[in-house]
Formats: C-alpha cells, structure tokens, sequence
C-alpha cells in the first residue's frame, strides 16, 4: 500500500525527524459497543469539515485541538487489547471525519490489519472520499456510512456541506461490495420528514453490502460541549424524538427488506 499519494484537499501526515507518522488525536474508547460489530477499540481523531447542527462533539472539529500521536504509540496502545479484540469485536477509527487525515489513518488501519490482524471499521460521511483511490480502502472491512439526509437543500442546512458526494460514495462502495452500515440520526422537526424517509430507504435499498441501518435517536447529552466553547446550540428546544416517531422511521426502513437496529 503506498502512503504518499497526493489526496488533495485531505491534510498531510506529520512525520518527525526520526520519519515516524503522526495525527491528530482526540481520544480513544477502549470498550465501545455502538461503533461496529462486538467490543470495539475506538480511535477519535480530530478535524472536520462539517458543522452539523447536532453534532455531540464540537470539540472534534478543529484538528489542532486534538494531541499529536505517533502511529506506533497508538498502535502500541491497541495492542494491549488485541488479544481480547481479536475475537470480541476490532478497531473503529470515528471522529471528527477521519477521512480529513487519510494518510495517518489510512497507516493505522494497515498497521492494525497487518500487524494485529483485527476486523477493521471506518466511522464517515464520505464527503472527502473521491480523493482517495480504492486501495486506500483494502484496510477497511466495514464503512459506517453517515447519510444525514436524502434532500439536497436539507442536508446542507444540517450540515453545511453539499449531499452529493456522500451519495456518490455510498455508489461506490456498492459497486466496490463493501459492507456498510447506513447510520441516520432522527432529529423532530429536521430529519422526520415521511417522504424524506421514504426517499433515503429507497436509495439505501438499491445499495449492494448494506448489512444494516442503524437508526439513531437525537439527544443532546453533547450540549455542554457548544456552551464551553462559546458556541450557540440552535437545537436547545429540539426534544429526542418519542417511542412512536423511532418506530414509524424503523418501519420505513423495514419496508424494503433492511435490517434496522
């Protein structure tokens, strides 16, 4: 696998005087059960280019407020668990849109494959993924894909990034035949809409690798992120959506044959 094609936009790795790669780091989670298959290692990096108006981690957004990493301590890190993780679950690399920093992700998720021979997932919006040619996804075994909205116009209201390039992704897995979970957050009053629904489960449902959707109630447990960072939460009088409301959307879903957790 190279590391050192030119991906445009997507910022470079850092290499140090001693030629290690390093990236930006927010966090890790070393016993997830929500971001893929088991019991996950998650890796949060930092930096994206979105400003969703839900989003429960504004402190990700900026890539210099994350700690820098080499990619062998991090590697070193999931080690510790590998043993475990090997059977129960793998790594997840979430952010943030780790997309923004493919080199130094795209050497995690080789290292980790190679090297600790654990299952592999990648948490995205795929708005950067056209700079990337597909080998730089041979490392990944499952994409949580992001779909925030079926309309155009909506979706970039949420978000403030067009719509397109995340459906030309989800295209692209499909025809690639990698497995995907189409994750969908549902916000009242933004994401509820019926036709809306009813559109995006159509075009999931002409996606070849779909293994499931997951849809994923608004809550604003992140709130306390926009206060402490002098951001303004638009989203302070948005209640979770009711019992009802989740059971309507799973229906939708269902309709088409998906599996909806």
């Amino acid at each position: 696998m190279s590391h050192n094609k030119p991906l445009g936009i997507i910022a470079p790795a850092c290499v140090d005087e001693n030629g290690k790669l390093s990236g930006f780091v927010h966090s890790f989670d070393t016993g997830c059960a929500v971001d893929g298959p088991g019991m996950r290692f998650v890796l949060f990096v930092s930096g994206c280019q979105f400003r969703c108006l839900y989003c429960h981690n504004p402190d990700t957004w900026k890539m210099h407020n994350g700690s820098i990493m080499h990619v062998d301590d991090i590697i070193a890190e999931i080690k510790k668990y590998a043993d475990f993780l090997r059977f129960a679950g793998g790594l997840t690399i979430s952010g943030g849109e780790p997309l923004m920093q493919a080199y130094f992700v795209g050497e995690v998720f080789y290292r980790v494959k190679h090297e600790l021979k654990l299952h592999t997932a990648l948490d995205t919006q795929g708005f950067l993924a056209a700079h990337l040619d597909d080998e730089w996804f041979d490392n990944v075994d499952l994409i949580l894909l992001d779909i925030k909205h079926i309309d155009a116009e909506k979706y970039e209201v949420l978000t403030s990034k067009p719509l397109q390039p995340t459906l030309d992704f989800a295209h692209r897995l499909s025809a690639m035949g990698k497995k995907m979970w189409i994750r969908y957050v549902l916000v009242p009053g933004y994401t509820d809409d019926f036709d809306d629904v009813e559109k995006l489960a159509d075009f999931i449902a002409t996606l070849n690798g779909v293994e499931r959707v997951e849809v994923l109630p608004f809550h604003k447990m992140g709130e306390h992120k926009w206060d402490d960072l002098g951001l303004d939460f638009s989203l302070k009088e948005v209640l979770p959506p009711s019992s009802a409301l989740i059971e309507r959307v799973i229906g939708q879903f269902r309709k088409r044959e998906l599996f909806v957790c």
